[in-house]
């Protein structure tokens, strides 16, 4: 057993790679966030309900990685924290995907223009099931190659604490951004034209 964990702990390149993949995977879904923050507040597009719970997922999405990040301040990452933040990535993602497929199913028939703006041709909860899928399938990927990307020897850096305060600015962002939009009403409009907090 200890020569088993020497020798992964040679292997060095590897585990440090997959300690900070996943800081690129939580930095890759806030950016995804940012922009849909882009297209509220710089293009004046409203999210939907059903936008807004895609927001939430790729939130929980986030946190997986964020998980693992987080568990590196206490030095070394285990297989469970490991496969615990992993999988809460891939639970996330499945939920959000089923919520991008519904959108994307109401509005599938012509002559139904879809629901706000495109980017290069495609609706934003369709770029969303694809951000979902892409999540499933780097999760999953990190997971089969566990044993040679687990954090054996993570290193909680400032890098590592700017990305956890990134993400928890998405985090309260949303909140705020979900709070203008409904109000002090107890739902949010099918199709939201105001900030509801201002009226």
């Amino acid at each position: 057993m200890v020569t088993d964990y020497t020798t992964r702990l040679n292997a060095g390149s590897f585990n440090r790679l997959g300690y900070w993949f996943a800081h690129l995977y939580v930095v890759g879904m806030c950016g995804v966030l940012a922009g849909g923050f882009y297209y509220q507040f710089v293009k004046w597009e409203y999210p939907c309900p059903l936008c807004v719970l895609q927001r939430m997922f790729m939130m929980l999405v986030a946190m997986g990685p964020a998980y693992i990040i987080a568990r590196g301040r206490k030095g070394r990452v285990d297989t469970r924290d490991y496969v615990t933040g992993y999988g809460i990535a891939i639970v996330s993602a499945v939920a959000g995907a089923m919520v991008s497929a519904r959108q994307i199913l109401l509005h599938i028939v012509p002559p139904d223009p879809g629901y706000g703006g495109t980017v290069f041709g495609l609706h934003l909860y369709t770029w969303a099931l694809i951000t979902f899928v892409l999540a499933i399938v780097a999760a999953g990927v990190m997971l089969v190659f566990c044993r040679e990307t687990e954090p054996l020897d993570s290193d909680y850096t400032p890098i590592s604490a700017a990305v956890m305060w990134l993400f928890l600015a998405i985090i309260a962002a949303n909140a705020v951004a979900v709070f203008l939009l409904e109000g002090f009403n107890w739902v949010l409009p099918d199709d939201p034209d105001r900030y509801e907090i201002f009226y």
